[in-house]
Formats: structure tokens, C-alpha cells, sequence
């Protein structure tokens, strides 16, 4: 059964790999299209010795193929970054104070000396960077190969290989470095080889000069190469008859969005020189991502159907880059469709948060992500799957299980922010672009920055609950987190900054 491959891999947990930890061996997957939508069908092989897998341009897919794998498994993107412990930490969760099935009430309050709290972020330091030395490992091998390669296909491996290796480390900056606003001096290390030798830590001007420098790179590689970027490749539905993204030839060249693609090297690049403070750089990367409208809107009917094989409660085709990880359904499942067994939100957080006795009356957003379960408390149908369909026929929904990393709607904050400055009005019509599309017919206030800033972060909750992104706003801005009950929680790098592991501070010498 498809399934049990799933939870093959989902059980794949790679080495502990600390910065500087020679790799002996690299996880292989052979990635196949099956049945009438062309579902990735996820086939391990045993490890093979990296002189052998490097000497193909199919082993050198297969070896990217593997680091995507990895980072979709359920404790890195696959759930845990994407709908947990960033998310817990921002406070988009009711916490059942009685039950705690998840383990999170202490990660809530920072606890960061919880045995809860520590094997997470254990588990997302040394993933992260098993991604990062397997990724260093194949950019390696490429130098002095192109001969192995058919068309642009050197390019393209190349240029996804740098980005994906700027985007985990901006992860591991946002979480446990000091923001750029805040001038702390908390850096992280950032891995540039294959090597058994410790890297040492870079400061934070260094690791945004780091992660800007792959990212160019990225986009210059990828600029003319990846598919994506012709009139030919048309983002739908899988079983659209519009839809192009699955119908190339090569196997490896579909579902672009799975991977880390031309416009997900600049969506993160927008998302980067906003991070640095960089707004004219960040509102034209933003721009030529939103200008390109290769990422439509999702239509309402489709939004608010009721059928769950024509519903699009994820607003899929917005996705930008997003995590391809069907072995995460039973465990979205089981976070967000148990009642307070879960993660859940109260009727008066979900008020608060969606505003819902103003101008959120009408959000969608509320109306579809939201279900009343039987304790009262609202469930978040972002992820559900069709609960009729079986579990093992992923066709049985109208798209793939996919988490967002980044969608169109961020792209339109991003202008916002970073033309706040210099054109209000224009400002406020980026954020109303997305508003009209959930539903909201009024238009978006603010009269000076400070409250434009509240604002927008009250805006980016409503759409990412579930996303993994509101803390990193949060931490960007230096603002305060607001809590249950209209609490806040101030802006403190004893909050923001998460410690490092233990053995990291030991054998890292950090």
C-alpha cells in the first residue's frame, strides 16, 4: 500500500548531524508518477556510497530528491515547523490546560528548559543541518560535472541546491539568531561544505550576507532554466485540463511548486531583504513575483464549496513553495480534527484573532478554517482531507497534501511594508488586495506606521494560522506577542531567541 511507503520514509529520521559532521552515506528516493493525477509515489532504495550515486545526472536528482524528503518528514516542515512550535509560540492556539496531548503548554509560556520543548528543538537543529551538509554534499559533486548533465538540467539542480541551503539557513537564523532589528549579537553557523571540521559561528550581518549571496546565485542559475517561468506552465488543480504542472515529460521537471523553484528563490528573497531592512530590494523582488500572475487567486466557489473533492480549503494554487507530504495527513489529522485533544482554538480566541465583531464579520477565512467540534471549540480544516476518501488514494481530494511555505498573499505584505514608507495609499492597497479575496469588502486603515505595523500583523494572522510564520513576524518587527484574553507578552530575546542544543555549545565550542 502507498501508505506504508509514506511511512517509510516518514520514519527516516537521517543522522544527528551536527554543523561539520561528515555524512557517510545519503538518503536515496526514486520519485514516480502514479495514476490518473500522477500522485508522487515515494519508493526508498538502500543508501548508495556518493561516488556511485554522483557519477548520473538521475543520481544527482535522486540525491535532491532525498534532502525534499527528509525536510517533509513531520518534525521539520512535514508538521512540526509549519503547524507547531512556531505557531505555539505565537499564540494561535488554545491549550487545553487539562490534557496537554501534544506536550506544548510549556513551550507556550517559553519554557525552554522543558525536556518537551528541548527534543524539538533538537530535532529541528540537527535536521535542518542534515539538509544543509546533504545539500553541501551534491553542490560538491556538481562542480566539474556539467558534461553529466542534459540541458539545463546542471542549472537547475544547481540553482535549487543553493537556494533550498539559503532558505533552511534563514529557518535556523530566525529561530535561534538575534533579529536584525534587535542589533544582538546571536549568530548562527552557516555551512558552505562537506567536512568533518566545525564551522565556526557567523554574526548576523554575516549570515544575512551569507543567505543573500546563495540566493542571488540561486535566481541567476534558475533564471532561464526553471520551467516555471514560461506561458507554458500553467499552476491548477491536478485534474484541471488547464493544468501543465504535471504534464513535462521528465518526471523531474513536474510540480515545480514542490520544489524550490525561480519564484520561490524570489518570494525568499523578498522575505530576506525585509528581514535585513532592505525595503527597495524587498518590494521588487515581491513585485516581480506578484506581476508575474503565475499564482492566480483562488476563486470563492471553490474556497467555500462544501464537496471535499472540489473544495480548496488550502488555497493551493496560491502556494508559491510548499512541502509535498502525504505521510503528514494522519498527523495533521490528529492536531487539528480532535477537539481540545488538539490544537484548537477557542470561540473567543477565534473572535479575537479573526475579529469577527468587526470587520472580520465576513472573513472566509473564518467561516471555511474554522469547525465547531463537538466540545465547542473550533477545529482548523486548513489541512483536512476528504474524510470519506481513503487514506492510501491521495486522488481522493482535488490537490495534493501540501504545506505552504510561501504564498502569493505574503508577497502582497511584503510590498506593504516595504512601501509603507514612501506611498501610504499604495500600501494600504497591497493588503486590500488580499482582504477582498477573503471575503472582506472593507477597506484596510491605518494612520501612521505604528498602527499600520498592528495592523498588518493582525492581517498576517488570520491568513497563516497554520503556516509556522506569525513568530518570525513577531521577531522581525520586535513587537509584542499578543496572548489569550487580550494579554500580550513583551519583545525579549529571552522570547524570541531560542537557546541552543546542548551538544552544539559543547562539541561546537559556540
Amino acid at each position: 500500500m502507498m501508505q506504508k511507503q509514506f511511512k517509510r520514509i516518514n520514519d527516516y529520521r537521517g543522522k544527528m548531524s551536527q554543523p561539520g559532521v561528515l555524512l557517510a552515506s545519503v538518503l536515496i528516493v526514486l520519485i514516480t508518477m502514479t495514476g490518473c493525477n500522477k500522485w508522487l509515489d515515494i519508493q526508498p532504495k538502500s543508501d548508495v556510497a556518493a561516488d556511485e550515486l554522483f557519477t548520473t545526472e538521475a543520481g544527482f536528482e535522486e540525491a535532491l530528491n532525498g534532502v525534499y524528503i527528509r525536510l517533509a518528514s513531520t518534525d521539520l516542515y512535514g508538521a512540526e515547523l509549519t503547524t507547531g512550535l512556531p505557531d505555539v509560540m505565537a499564540q494561535d492556539y488554545t491549550l487545553s490546560t487539562q490534557i496537554d496531548p501534544w506536550s506544548y503548554l510549556k513551550t507556550e509560556k517559553f519554557d525552554f528548559k522543558d525536556a518537551d520543548f528541548i527534543a524539538r528543538r533538537d530535532n529541528i537543529w540537527s535536521g535542518l543541518y542534515n539538509g544543509i551538509v546533504n545539500l553541501n554534499l551534491i553542490l560538491e559533486h556538481l562542480e566539474g560535472h556539467e558534461q553529466l548533465f542534459s540541458g539545463n538540467h546542471y542549472n537547475l539542480i544547481k540553482g535549487e541546491a543553493l537556494g533550498l541551503r539559503a532558505y533552511l539557513h534563514f529557518d535556523l537564523f530566525r529561530l535561534f539568531g538575534s533579529s536584525v532589528i534587535s542589533n544582538g549579537a546571536q549568530g548562527i553557523p552557516y555551512v558552505t561544505t562537506y567536512s568533518n571540521k566545525v564551522t565556526k559561528t557567523s554574526s548576523p550581518a554575516e549570515v544575512m550576507e551569507a543567505i543573500e549571496k546563495d540566493l542571488t546565485a540561486a535566481k541567476g542559475l534558475l533564471a532561464g532554466t526553471d520551467p516555471i517561468q514560461t506561458a507554458a506552465y500553467v499552476v491548477d488543480y491536478p485534474g484541471s485540463d488547464s493544468a501543465t504542472e504535471n504534464t513535462d515529460p521528465s518526471l523531474f521537471m513536474q510540480m515545480r511548486r514542490n520544489r524550490f523553484n525561480y519564484y520561490a528563490v524570489m518570494a525568499t528573497l523578498a522575505r530576506v531583504y525585509l528581514y535585513d531592512q532592505k525595503k527597495t530590494e524587498a518590494l521588487a523582488s515581491a513585485m516581480e513575483v506578484i506581476q508575474t500572475a503565475k499564482f492566480p487567486w483562488t476563486r470563492q466557489e471553490d474556497f467555500l464549496n462544501t464537496d471535499p473533492e472540489k473544495q480548496d480549503l488550502l488555497l493551493y494554487k496560491e502556494v508559491i513553495f510548499g512541502w509535498y507530504a502525504p505521510w503528514s495527513v494522519s498527523e495533521l489529522r490528529s492536531r487539528f480534527e480532535t477537539g481540545s485533544a488538539g490544537l484548537f482554538l477557542s470561540k473567543e480566541d477565534a473572535a479575537r484573532i479573526y475579529e469577527t465583531s468587526g470587520v472580520g464579520g465576513e472573513d472566509l477565512r473564518f467561516k471555511r478554517w474554522l469547525q465547531v467540534a463537538v466540545d465547542g471549540n473550533l477545529e482548523l480544516q486548513k489541512y483536512a482531507r476528504n474524510p470519506d476518501g481513503d487514506e492510501d488514494d491521495l486522488s481522493s481530494n482535488f490537490y495534493p497534501q501540501t504545506l505552504p511555505a510561501i504564498r502569493l498573499s505574503e508577497m502582497y505584505y511584503i510590498a506593504a511594508e516595504a512601501s509603507f514608507d514612501q506611498d501610504k495609499q499604495k500600501a494600504l492597497s497591497y493588503v486590500d488586495s488580499v482582504r477582498v479575496h477573503r471575503g472582506i469588502g472593507q477597506p484596510f486603515t491605518a494612520t501612521d506606521k505604528n498602527q499600520f505595523i498592528s495592523a498588518l500583523i493582525r492581517e498576517a494572522r488570520k491568513e497563516f494560522l497554520g503556516e509556522g510564520q506569525v513568530f518570525y513576524m513577531y521577531k522581525r518587527l520586535n513587537q509584542p506577542i499578543q496572548g489569550h484574553a487580550g494579554t500580550q507578552i513583551p519583545a525579549s530575546p529571552s522570547v524570541f531567541v531560542l537557546p541552543l542544543p546542548d551538544n552544539e555549545i559543547e562539541f561546537g565550542h559556540r
